[in-house]
């Protein structure tokens, strides 16, 4: 039930600061009058006046005191009105005693929400408040009252500047982790956008410009096919002439776009797929990382783009295991179905390690996955170590998909 308390109140705070102020400043008028009256009403105090608290009195009590609910938007005014309605009050000959707890509430305000350049002249209303407030009392209390009115005012300065200082702080820190996050998000897209530029660039490869004329001579030569067989044997000669020149020219740019220190093979090698699984797993165990391939399903070739992403999810996945998951065992699990499901695991770290380089991997995994049309989830597992599930629908082609080259099967 306190709980709840508190956390209404907190909530009011937040949604409407004045009127938390205006209550706070009548709890705080409540128990000064009330205590005016215990102290009017009781024995009398040798030393302290005695005037009793009447209209006037109730009146300057209010004005010291009800100051503090515009403490927020005008501290400064709110500090000098209840330090000259105190000391009207007390010059007035009521007890000393009261209305000395409002100018210190308007001090802590003040140097809470201004400067030190603002806060610290702002010091001597209080001063000239309470030390008026010492020279009223007993003689023979003077100077404690005054070491007193002296510590309490040093002390509510010093809150209030703390409580500056410390909400300055935490503003700059949210300044900057807003930053921070928008950098992060603009490293991301970038990365999104360079993948992307780079997949484009691979099934660019893929389907090679060379296309255009192969369609144009295979469409000549079915409309010659009857009529004039020399100039279909002649179209068809040509689309094996260009469909050769389109291979040399495609494995030249492979050689020149994927530059890859993972990849020891020949530069001019065609675009890596799941028949070089073995070459990477080798790769892989001979550096360090004891891995393990598990093949089910009706094993097929596949269409080259899908080909090339699950090497490369599968390779995504080993490396940054190698990388990131310490002394672990990585898995590799392929099932061709209706869908080609990949999944990757280790018994490494796990979520205590930083996997996928910031995150950046997972990025290239999903738009590399996206564009087939496929799933990725990933994260650590229950038991310990990471998990990576991809699936890539094989039902139909890719658009960029031609018929398959033949690969082998993965060793299990």
């Amino acid at each position: 039930m306190r709980a709840k308390v508190l956390s209404s109140l907190r909530r009011l705070a937040v949604m409407n600061p004045f009127l938390t102020d205006l209550l706070f400043s009548i709890l705080v008028s409540g128990v000064t009058l009330t205590f005016g009256l215990v102290l009017g009403n009781g024995p009398a105090d040798p030393g302290y006046a005695r005037r009793p608290l009447e209209t006037a009195g109730v009146v300057l009590t209010l004005v010291v005191n009800l100051a503090l609910a515009w403490r927020r938007r005008a501290p400064v005014s709110v500090l000098m009105v209840s330090c000259a309605a105190s000391i009207v009050f007390h010059a007035a000959g009521y007890d000393a005693r009261i209305n000395g707890v409002a100018p210190l509430l308007a001090l802590y305000t003040v140097a809470g929400r201004r400067s030190p350049a603002v806060s610290v002249p702002c010091v001597l209303p209080p001063v000239v408040s309470l030390w008026h407030t010492a020279l009223l009392g007993p003689a023979e209390f003077l100077w404690p009252n005054l070491a007193q009115t002296s510590v309490m005012i040093a002390v509510a300065w010093t809150f209030g500047n703390s409580r500056r200082m410390l909400v300055e702080r935490n503003r700059r820190l949210t300044h900057l982790s807003e930053r921070l996050r928008h950098q992060q998000e603009d490293r991301a897209r970038r990365a999104v956008t360079e993948e992307r530029m780079r997949i484009a660039r691979e099934l660019h490869d893929v389907v090679a410009h060379h296309m255009s004329v192969i369609v144009i001579q295979a469409g000549l030569a079915r409309y010659v096919l009857g009529s004039d067989p020399a100039t279909a044997r002649g179209a068809l000669a040509t689309i094996a002439d260009t469909g050769s020149e389109a291979m040399g020219e495609m494995r030249r740019l492979l050689a020149i776009l994927r530059i890859d220190m993972d990849d020891d093979a020949d530069g001019y090698d065609p675009a890596p797929g799941l028949q070089r699984l073995d070459q990477l797993v080798e790769r892989l165990r001979s550096a360090g990382l004891p891995v393990e391939v598990s093949v089910t399903g009706s094993v097929r070739p596949l269409p080259p783009g899908i080909d090339l992403c699950a090497y490369r999810v599968v390779q995504e996945c080993l490396t940054n295991a190698l990388r990131h998951a310490g002394p672990a065992t990585a898995r590799v699990f392929l099932h061709y179905g209706s869908e080609l499901e990949l999944r990757v695991t280790d018994d490494g770290r796990g979520a205590d390690a930083a996997p996928q380089e910031d995150g950046h991997g997972l990025i290239v995994m999903r738009e590399r996955v996206k564009l087939y049309k496929g799933t990725v989830t990933a994260g650590p597992q229950p038991s310990g170590g990471f998990e990576v599930v991809v699936t890539l629908p094989l039902s139909s082609a890719h658009p960029d998909d031609r018929p398959p080259r033949t690969h082998g099967k993965p060793k299990t």
